[in-house]
């Protein structure tokens, strides 16, 4: 911890927190939290100091008391997955005292955020907590969490996978329900037990950082988010008319930019068939989606592959829609402490708009998801100019059924399927933090498809300079990383972009956000 406790005895680390004026408010509680806990470890002080917290919640105003009710969740959380270790248990000691102040507090206010968090931690104490909470009418995402971090797994019908931000907004239709069946049967009780672990903490992250920010800045801006009215994608954007046809005539405009992830030669597109004509390999495409992921030798086999295309675009139609509708905002929350709404899609628009900047060449949308900014990419530079790639085919089918005219690419951000300097400009919003541990490599790979001047424009996250809130931002478990949730220093972002030949031109954003645009030279 960068606060400094000077050895002071947990009496006087309160009595500063008691004493403290809103300007050293933070500070006073920082070199508290520093004296018990740093990093999600607690230091030698930290059992021996959990009565003292307890004790202090009788004497404390309410925004005192919301700084120490967090700081016991920390002390508690710092021993899971064990949840009665010396620690844990020292602090559910207090339980009393925390359904007392839940007995007295109101829905949404910073103190009764704090508690939810808090008392997410004592599974044992499950149907006494809810009983406790039950008078405050818990809107549907407060209690949903509080409810899944309560319980415990059973393997035998694990729920796992489907409960971020909250449980609650997460409706499946049957098709959906009956995939992720499918998936959950694949898991050992190894890998359910892991999968359970990381979800609750991800949970807990997210109810830990809104309560923190809650008690810091005061209740935070309306978290539920509404799809938007039938015949429209999220944010309002339209969704045009369903793809038919393989579209091979889409690609075949970007031909001369296009290169075989197999040997780099040249892609030959005709007769719905995509080509490599130095290795011959060939490539699936159906609805506008083709797939250079992994090639086929045999005309045969790429007919089965082919079909095998068309049904995966099928898999959790629903999931690119949700994604930009409820767990997009939802993550912006968790990463870039957006509790507030300061940053709002309108904002990231403007910036995007006004950033890009692209010379001779088409224009790619790296990472580009459910679309959402594929369409603000194709606003501002044409339809006819962009090439849209993800790796994930649920994001690419509701990304074609949202744009239709704009090719969509299943590839690798880590070997780009184009030719060297044939690009006139490449986004990547709102996804380097989605592959952290290979994001230099991702960069070094724009660097070589961009052609000299075009624009890099980014946004990603940065790692908050607060602990605490770096803690919080840790806890949120991408399905793809166990280690949990890796964001940046702007430093090393920099010093990615001048390896792969790139110059900054603009780095903003308010708190953690990073808002980037860089020029190739």
């Amino acid at each position: 911890m960068s606060v400094s406790t000077m050895r002071l005895t947990i009496a006087e680390l309160l009595a500063g927190l008691t004493t403290a004026g809103p300007d050293d408010l933070h500070t006073e509680y920082r070199r508290l939290v520093g004296a018990l806990w740093h990093d999600g470890e607690l230091t030698d002080e930290a059992a021996a100091a959990v009565p003292a917290l307890v004790a202090y919640l009788d004497e404390a105003g309410d925004d005192r008391r919301g700084y120490v009710i967090i700081l016991l969740a920390l002390l508690a959380e710092a021993e899971y997955p064990v949840v009665d270790g010396a620690v844990a248990t020292a602090v559910r000691g207090g339980l009393d005292r925390y359904l007392d102040l839940a007995g007295d507090a109101v829905a949404g206010r910073p103190l009764t955020l704090a508690l939810l968090y808090l008392l997410s931690h004592f599974p044992g104490d499950r149907d006494r907590i809810l009983a406790a909470v039950e008078h405050l009418e818990l809107d549907p995402d407060d209690l949903s969490r509080l409810d899944r971090a309560l319980s415990t797994l059973d393997l035998d019908a694990p729920d796992l996978g489907t409960l971020w931000p909250s449980p609650s907004v997460w409706v499946l239709t049957e098709d959906e329900r009956e995939f992720h069946q499918e998936w959950l049967q694949t898991l050992t009780p190894g890998q359910a037990t892991t999968a359970w672990e990381n979800d609750t903490r991800t949970l807990l992250g997210y109810s830990g950082a809104m309560a923190y920010w809650a008690v810091r800045f005061g209740a935070p801006a309306a978290t539920r988010e509404v799809a938007s009215p039938d015949g429209a994608g999220s944010f309002g954007y339209p969704i045009e008319a369903p793809f038919d046809g393989s579209g091979t005539e889409m690609f075949a405009r970007h031909a001369d930019a296009f290169s075989c992830p197999s040997c780099r030669g040249t892609l030959g597109f005709a007769h719905d068939m995509v080509r490599c004509e130095a290795c011959s390999t060939r490539y699936p495409i159906a609805r506008g989606v083709l797939d250079l992921s992994a090639g086929v030798r045999e005309p045969d086999v790429l007919d089965d592959a082919t079909a095998g295309l068309l049904s995966r675009l099928g898999e959790m139609p629903g999931l690119g829609v949700h994604y930009e509708a409820v767990l997009r905002p939802a993550f912006l929350r968790i990463a870039g402490a957006n509790w507030g709404g300061a940053v709002t899609p309108a904002d990231e628009d403007a910036y995007l708009v006004r950033r890009i900047r692209p010379v001779d060449g088409p224009v790619l949308d790296l990472a580009a998801g459910a679309g959402r900014w594929t369409a603000v990419v194709a606003r501002a530079v044409g339809k006819d100019r962009l090439i849209a790639l993800d790796i994930d085919l649920a994001m690419l089918g509701a990304l074609r059924d949202r744009l239709p005219g704009v090719p969509a690419v299943r590839s690798s951000a880590f070997d780009l399927p184009f030719g060297d300097a044939t690009l006139g400009a490449v986004n990547c919003w709102n996804a380097l933090h989605a592959f952290p541990d290979d994001a230099a490599r991702a960069i070094a790979e724009v660097g070589r498809v961009l052609r000299p001047g075009g624009t890099f424009t980014m946004m990603t996250f940065l790692f908050d300079s607060d602990p605490i809130v770096r803690y919080f931002q840790s806890s949120h478990y991408f399905p793809s990383r166990v280690e949990g949730m890796l964001l940046f220093e702007m430093d090393e972002i920099r010093r990615w972009l001048a390896d792969a030949g790139m110059t900054v031109r603009d780095a903003s954003g308010p708190g953690s956000f990073a808002f980037i645009t860089a020029v190739r030279t």
